[in-house]
């Protein structure tokens, strides 16, 4: 596949502050690429960088061409803080955006497609905030891009207005069109892109496509069990296992077996209170590579010491209540 976009060793360096440390990567077209890492990562100067609004060392070519060398036309994208005429409305906002380009896409398709064309005509500062910000990427797609560049595209909005932008980039992507997102949020990494890469204070740490991140360094499933239960039943069970402070984990378990260890448990007449079953996703992938876990507001916490936070964005967990 042709390559949208090809970034090789570039760094960028605020004084004393290294932001870029030698990051390359590649996204073939049609692809969707979610770059992840904590705030203060480099992200956002990698974004700059990859659209011309920054210089830096290295080589950068989008669509084989220096960034500021490409038809603006040809790309679209959003910065994570973008602040639009509060007393226009959502139309208006994008048919002024769509004004600045020789052959725009009708107002009326762009409001359908980030799903505002029952609010068009009331004013941005009466929107909700996922409204807000589905108004903002209309903003990127009124020149129907190529290539649609958004930094943090989801942060600060309710799950169903990120849910809603998740399935229009998909529809985008879809479509053909090359998506560079940053994120740090892992569970919108997974789900969106074709491949992630990781980011950590400057560097990509690792690259490859979600599934293969999470079998290469995500570890092993767990199910938690709350339970008194005596420590030798930990050693009668089919699977890895260890019982501390109150929980049985019971390691690398399929979904289909968890019957089996309810199972064995109720034959030894343990009493427990609740049971979950976790399986590894990018979360454990970046806490294993790079010693720290990423919150929902984009800090991080290091390896032991308070555990994340996130409000339900990351993992994929099930559980079962007794």
């Amino acid at each position: 596949m042709t390559a949208a976009v090809v970034a090789e060793d570039v760094r960028r360096v605020y004084g004393d502050t290294t932001a870029l440390d030698g990051v390359t990567l590649a996204v073939d077209e049609g692809d969707v690429f979610a770059l992840i890492g904590p705030n203060g990562a480099g992200k956002t100067t990698l974004v700059r960088a990859l659209l011309g609004t920054t210089d830096a060392e290295g080589d950068v070519r989008v669509f084989g061409k220096p960034p500021r060398a490409v038809e603006r036309a040809r790309l679209g994208s959003l910065p994570q803080s973008f602040d639009p005429p509060a007393r226009l409305t959502a139309r208006e906002l994008l048919d002024y955006y769509g004004g600045l380009y020789d052959d725009a896409r009708p107002v009326a398709a762009v409001l359908d497609d980030v799903g505002l064309t029952d609010d068009a005509d009331t004013w941005y500062e009466a929107l909700s905030g996922g409204q807000q910000r589905r108004v903002c990427v209309g903003t990127a797609l009124v020149n129907d891009p190529d290539l649609l560049v958004l930094d943090e595209p989801t942060t600060g909005i309710d799950p169903a207005g990120r849910r809603a932008l998740w399935r229009l980039i998909e529809d985008l992507a879809a479509g053909g069109t090359t998506v560079f997102l940053t994120t740090h949020y892992m569970a919108e990494a997974e789900r969106l892109a074709d491949e992630v890469g990781l980011v950590a204070d400057g560097q990509l740490v690792a690259r490859d496509s979600p599934d293969a991140l999470v079998a290469d360094h995500g570890g092993e499933s767990r199910l938690v069990v709350d339970t008194d239960t005596d420590a030798a039943l930990a050693g009668e069970l089919d699977y890895p296992a260890e019982l501390a402070d109150g929980q049985l984990t019971v390691y690398d378990v399929p979904p289909e077996e968890i019957g089996a260890v309810v199972a064995a448990l109720d034959a030894a007449g343990a009493a427990y209170e609740s049971l979950s079953w976790t399986e590894p996703d990018l979360e454990d992938v970046y806490l294993d590579l790079t010693g720290q876990a990423v919150t929902a507001s984009g800090e991080t916490v290091r390896r032991g010491e308070t555990p994340l936070a996130d409000g339900g964005q990351n993992g994929r967990d099930g559980g079962t209540h007794r």
